[in-house]
């Protein structure tokens, strides 16, 4: 069994993710989690993996991103498909043996709190941190 559960998934806040991405912060990757619902803007240089893609593409995303020191998931909303996603990426790391009982000191996994539609309503306009953004989308 699992040592992480919903309540061991940690956040990270739309103004320090935007620090991150202003920054281009080497080791760290965006994954945005969401489908048919990608469209009308995303994080500037995030991944598109879609949910219904995980059953197959988690173990190759759990090796692919093994050196970030840091993995952030998203989906509109952040309250299911991004942590879903963000447990089921620990759990894969965990069953690679690519963890330490008690947690994973070498990578932070961590949910956008809000998810693309909080940080639209910040940084939706801002071309530096938001990629192919339509604002009518989302009124």
């Amino acid at each position: 069994m699992s040592s992480y559960s919903v309540g061991s998934l940690k956040y990270i806040s739309r103004e320090q993710l935007a620090d991150y991405v202003r920054a281009k912060k080497p080791g760290v990757s965006v994954i945005d989690v969401r489908d048919s619902d990608y469209i009308g803007g995303h994080i500037m240089g995030c991944q598109n993996v879609p949910v219904q893609t995980h059953d197959f593409k988690m173990p190759e995303l759990a090796r692919t991103l093994a050196d970030q020191e840091a993995v952030i998931f998203h989906c509109s909303l952040s309250q299911q498909r991004g942590p879903k996603s963000a447990l089921n990426y620990l759990r894969e790391r965990e069953r690679m043996g690519m963890t330490k009982d008690g947690g994973d000191e070498k990578q932070k996994v961590y949910v956008l709190e809000g998810g693309f539609s909080k940080w639209q309503e910040a940084y939706g306009e801002d071309k530096e941190l938001t990629e192919a953004y339509v604002k009518d989308l989302w009124e």
